[in-house]
């Protein structure tokens, strides 16, 4: 059995920073993008020139500023993931910002499906604009253009109920039923047009102003005449909201209903009123099984809301709470709630003195079990699921990709969240590296560790505008982070022993990671001062200088493998660049990462090549104060999220494989410094 996760699809959490969302979340890629799309993958045009036609079996993806059908001008990319790419763009006739979706993804596309998968992506937008509520996306138009299917829809500048509930931890009975109401209004109107959703969950749940819910995202969404996005055994969607029915089916589409929707809604709205998964588990395996198996928790906080989630939540489907009647449940909440006086607190006189006694045995919350039909029908239903995610348990149990299964924040004795105390999260970053970290005339950072740190700091609770970027050098980072004038450095830092353990006048760093392996690798230019250079080797026989930054593990390498390091070693790359392309420098190369090198040599192609990796590489961490322990657990926790949820390998096909030109990303770095 495959399990798709949330790979390539919205994490649980939205951005929370008032950036302009499309209409369909606008998160595609499920993390926070940097400043600037320059850097974005450089696909063909849809008209694209014969040397760079894409091949005849892949949907065409345009680049930033084409216009599409004529109308609409593509501005810069909100997110890619496996159903698709989503921009924003102008709608040059109505002047007026809108949100564009390719319905094809890219890299899903062969020759033998690609006319069946145009005919699905024809249903998919002619099912989703059929449905017309306030309480569903927008959509607009229909576009076919370049072997691609594009649909247009509203762009809003919202935040999700995931933002609101990480806010707020836990939402008042009154404001849960009102939004749930809005919700079941929407899905009425989806599952009317015959279509299923199949990912309603907080992060695809956006409010367009104050508590006005919009449900969004129809990516996986399902409907009549639809080719399967999954082959047999498969499972799509985010785990922690996938109705059991959908758990053991060799056909999770035909399986797929509009009771499974809303079993997912019935699941958002007990996370909602008690601030924890109805299903609290280590790891995302505990998590399916007890969902086919157990009990929710029960709720303390759910009052008249308890009746309508549990049986959102029955186990046989068929038996489930209709749309319809859970409405009716609903609005009688809020006419019960809105008549009830707000209750006038009594005076109380003071206490009289009392002996001492043992307190009283606190009060049994009583339990409702599952029916044991109930319990027979769930086992059979989820049999396939026990018998054939082994796999998926011992890959989950090993610690080093371990998910998220929606704990209660701040249970038991865990320590209090890092923002609480920092509300800016500060992280040093380099200003100078191409496709990696770099500051823009604008003086804004973009580049793959600026988006490694917005993820991060989006898991933490941190939204865009409470992230404060400064920039460090390879030789004064631990300088900085010592001084405390940051909270996390991302800078290609090497994870080494003897940064772990450096001793004075140096500091040591305490690292999270690796979150990306670099190997090692020299740059030179492509027509040489006196002779070619093609190999490394030659460096070392000829003793051609070579430069690299001080104070990087470089600098102890170079003279340790037999290379001439060039005498006066500068503080970042930048130096090192400027003399290997001034003809009156001595400097032959430049030594580094591949991927460092990598970003010059894009900047400057016609100059400079990047020769093959050398021996070694290098794991990069993200350091932070030794004594900083908490801290540490909530960025391992967050980089286990981004390796586990499908983010790491978009960050990876958005900023690296345009600089390395490899489209297929190499494997996930293992978190060797993260606990498991």
């Amino acid at each position: 059995m495959h399990s798709e996760g949330t790979a390539g699809r919205d994490s649980d959490h939205g951005q929370g920073d008032g950036s302009p969302r499309s209409a369909d979340g606008g998160r595609a890629g499920g993390f926070p993008r940097s400043d600037s799309t320059e850097h974005a993958q450089a696909w063909p045009d849809t008209h694209p020139t014969p040397e760079s036609s894409p091949s005849p079996d892949r949907a065409a993806t345009p680049a930033p500023h084409h216009v599409i059908d004529g109308r609409y001008e593509l501005l810069h990319s909100l997110g890619r993931g496996g159903m698709g790419e989503v921009w924003e763009a102008l709608d040059t006739r109505l002047d007026r910002h809108v949100a564009v979706k390719g319905l094809l993804g890219r890299d899903a596309i062969g020759a033998a499906t690609q006319e069946q998968m145009m005919q699905r992506a024809r249903r998919e937008a002619a099912a989703i604009a059929k449905i017309r509520h306030p309480n569903v996306v927008a959509v607009h138009d229909r576009v076919e253009s370049g072997n691609q299917v594009w649909i247009v829809m509203d762009l809003l500048n919202a935040r999700s109920l995931a933002d609101l509930m990480r806010e707020e931890r836990r939402l008042p009975l009154r404001r849960t039923a009102a939004i749930g109401l809005q919700v079941l209004g929407g899905l009425r109107a989806v599952h009317e047009a015959r279509v299923v959703h199949r990912d309603v969950k907080p992060a695809n749940i956006l409010f367009a102003k104050d508590d006005f819910a919009i449900l969004a995202d129809f990516g996986i969404a399902t409907f009549d005449g639809a080719v399967p996005l999954t082959r047999a055994g498969e499972l799509i969607g985010t785990f922690k909201y996938l109705a059991p029915e959908l758990l053991g089916q060799t056909s999770q589409e035909s399986a797929a209903t509009p009771a499974s929707d809303l079993w997912s809604l019935g699941v958002t709205l007990y996370e909602m009123v008690e601030g924890r998964h109805p299903f609290d588990r280590p790891n995302e395996y505990e998590v399916l099984v007890a969902a086919c198996q157990s009990d929710p928790l029960p709720m303390e906080h759910g009052g008249d809301l308890a009746e309508v989630v549990g049986r959102l939540m029955h186990k046989d489907p068929r038996r489930r709470l209709s749309a319809e009647s859970a409405e009716e449940m609903l609005r009688k909440i809020l006419r019960d709630s809105a008549a009830k006086p707000a209750p006038v607190p009594e005076p109380v006189p003071p206490p009289a003195p009392v002996r001492p006694q043992a307190p009283p045995p606190p009060p049994q919350v009583p339990k409702k079990r599952v029916p044991g039909w109930q319990k027979v029908s769930a086992a059979v239903v989820c049999g396939a699921l026990l018998a054939g995610l082994g796999w998926f348990a011992a890959d989950r149990m090993r610690g080093d990709g371990e998910a998220d299964a929606g704990g209660r924040p701040g249970q038991g004795s865990e320590p209090e969240p890092y923002i609480k105390t920092h509300p800016i999260l500060k992280v040093g970053v380099k200003a100078d590296q191409p496709g990696l970290s770099e500051k823009t005339k604008g003086g804004k950072y973009r580049g793959y560790e600026i988006d490694v740190a917005y993820a991060i700091a989006h898991d933490m609770g941190y939204t865009r505008d409470r992230v404060a970027f400064e920039p460090v050098s390879s030789e004064n980072r631990s300088t900085i982070l010592q001084k405390g004038d940051v909270d996390l450095v991302i800078a290609t830092y090497s994870i080494t022993p003897e940064r772990k353990h450096a001793k004075p006048p140096d500091y040591s760093v305490a690292f999270a990671g690796p979150y990306y392996v670099a190997s090692r690798s020299f740059m030179v230019r492509k027509k040489a001062k006196r002779v070619s250079i093609d190999d490394s080797r030659m460096l070392r026989k000829k003793r051609f200088e070579v430069c690299t930054a001080r104070s990087s593990t470089y600098e102890t390498w170079l003279p340790k493998a037999g290379y001439n390091m060039t005498g006066s070693l500068p503080n970042g790359y930048d130096r090192c660049v400027r003399d290997l392309l001034d003809p009156t420098s001595s400097v032959y190369a430049v030594s580094t990462d591949d991927v460092i090198l990598a970003g010059f040599v894009k900047n400057n192609p016609s100059e400079l090549k990047r020769l093959d990796s050398g021996p070694g590489a290098e794991g990069y961490g993200v350091a932070m104060n030794p004594d900083a322990k908490g801290l540490k657990r909530e960025v391992c926790s967050s980089l286990k999220k981004i390796m586990t949820d499908g983010v790491w390998e978009q960050l990876y096909a958005h900023h690296l494989a345009p600089l390395l030109n490899r489209s297929n990303p190499p494997n996930k770095p293992k978190l060797a410094e993260c606990p498991s």
